[in-house]
């Protein structure tokens, strides 16, 4: 092949369709328990996070519900993944071999937000929130009273119920019910059974099972690793428990000219995608995490 500026395009062209082909048909799992938010700025302030509003009966004036103040702030990150074509590649007609590189690439791209977003759950019991407690804990406050998101007990019926029971019972400072009621039970590949057990099976130890169906149940590669770690989330409401920030989406970009200096001094032409973005924690009243390291 002669390697000129329209043979480029021509490549360059056909990389950007196998990507944008490949993008659009990869499967995630993130925004299932993340709401993206379009950031406009370097990062976000999320000082609305603290409490959840509730209509009340109008007698006399109206009450001002002003929204709990907190200093939460994402901060947005650059992402990249670029990769180098040899212009004898080219010149020899061997461009057919990156093809599934830049599938490989648009795939990546695609998931990242998972790595992002199930990272958080990862850390959730180390990592604060809001209201400077972890995002997984047994201090935080509601009003006066003491709220724990957090368990060590290890993925079984009674737990899953507990967890279930105390997302539910969450009520906010006047002892009106937030309705929060649970949908989506989180796992590593490892409890991929214990899961299906409690949310699929008719019968547990011969007894009629009634959690059958009460929640969805999501198994996440990249939760592997951490085997005992289990999620109980609630992600029904407009903010769900994390929040995916975007300022800048995935966009494709090449380096083909022959002044390029990769070009001129490697004979190298470059491929690679780009993005801002970040993710942090919504309401920690809409989680609820075990560690799993005790019966």
């Amino acid at each position: 092949m002669i390697v000129n500026q329209q043979a480029l395009q021509g490549i360059t062209t056909g990389f950007k369709t196998i990507f944008n082909k490949a993008f659009n048909e990869t499967k995630t799992l993130w925004d299932k328990i993340a709401t993206k938010v379009p950031s406009e700025t370097g990062e976000e302030s999320y000082k609305w996070l603290g409490k959840i509003p509730r209509m009340r009966e109008w007698i006399g004036d109206r009450e001002i519900q002003n929204l709990t103040g907190s200093d939460y702030t994402i901060k947005n990150k650059d992402f990249e993944l670029t990769i180098g074509v040899d212009r004898n590649d080219i010149e020899d007609d061997k461009i057919g071999v990156y093809n599934p590189v830049i599938q490989d690439i648009a795939q990546s791209t695609a998931t990242f937000p998972d790595t992002l977003v199930f990272k958080l759950l990862l850390d959730g019991f180390t990592n604060k929130c809001y209201d400077r407690q972890p995002f997984f804990s047994d201090a935080h406050k509601i009003g006066k009273k003491t709220i724990s998101n957090k368990s060590t007990k290890v993925l079984t019926t009674t737990s899953y119920a507990e967890a279930r029971s105390a997302m539910m019972s969450i009520k906010d400072e006047n002892g009106e019910s937030l309705r929060i009621i649970p949908d989506t039970l989180v796992v590593p590949p490892a409890l991929e059974d214990a899961g299906r057990k409690i949310l699929m099976s008719d019968q547990i130890d011969g007894s009629t099972n009634i959690y059958k169906d009460t929640a969805k149940l999501l198994v996440v590669p990249e939760l592997a690793g951490n085997d005992t770690a289990w999620y109980l989330l609630c992600t029904t409401k407009p903010l769900k428990p994390i929040i995916y920030q975007e300022r800048k989406a995935p966009k494709f970009n090449a380096l083909i000219d022959d002044k390029d200096e990769n070009v001129f001094m490697r004979k190298q032409y470059l491929y690679g995608v780009e993005a801002r973005a970040n993710a942090g924690y919504g309401f920690w009243q809409m989680a609820f995490g075990s560690t799993g390291e005790t019966a």
